[in-house]
């Protein structure tokens, strides 16, 4: 199931935005991401740049994207975000996530055509400059059968009304997250 990104007044910002976060985005060396950590939704081509992780701002990832960072704190109740990349012919498996208080949320940057997203029963693709919201914790899955790669901005935000973030958060991705907060690398 996807919501309507006109229900969130912050997406108006991003879409807005979109291709000045495309370009930090692209400005990014590639040896900065990192394997999504959980490898057993897919054998390769997804990979990941943190930006926020456990609502905190990760310092060195920020400073690279700065504007990005800037547009990403002005997101009542951000719990995740970062730009998710998945290489050609690259196929997520079917996955239901742990995010059960927060809503993801998919920025499309770089979308060539024969990419696709299912969420539940319904299938979209995504757009540039155009936002998908949908439950993590409702099976989904991704394709890109595309030459080339695709990218996305990706966040999760906590539902209206919630007070606290999710906390069964898988061990992987939660030492994943503490590293990235911890860390002092530079990304030149």
């Amino acid at each position: 199931m996807f919501y309507n990104p006109a229900a969130f007044p912050f997406t108006d910002s991003l879409i807005k935005h979109w291709k000045l976060i495309r370009e930090e985005y692209l400005a990014l060396p590639q040896h900065a991401f990192d394997p999504w950590v959980q490898r057993d939704m897919y054998e390769e081509g997804w990979s990941v740049f943190g930006l926020f992780a456990l609502g905190k701002r990760i310092n060195a990832a920020s400073d690279r994207c700065p504007q990005t960072a800037n547009i990403l704190a002005g997101i009542p109740n951000l719990t995740l975000a970062g730009f998710s990349r998945l290489a050609p012919h690259t196929h997520i498996q079917p996955h239901t996530g742990w995010a059960k208080n927060e809503f993801r949320l998919h920025l499309g940057l770089v979308v060539p055509q024969k990419c696709k997203f299912r969420v539940g029963q319904e299938t979209r693709h995504w757009q540039e400059g155009g936002c998908l919201i949908f439950e993590d914790t409702t099976e989904h899955e991704a394709w890109n059968d595309s030459d080339s790669v695709r990218a996305v901005l990706l966040l999760d935000f906590r539902k209206p009304g919630l007070k606290n973030a999710s906390e069964e958060i898988s061990e992987d991705a939660l030492s994943y997250a503490k590293q990235l907060l911890e860390q002092s690398k530079t990304y030149a």
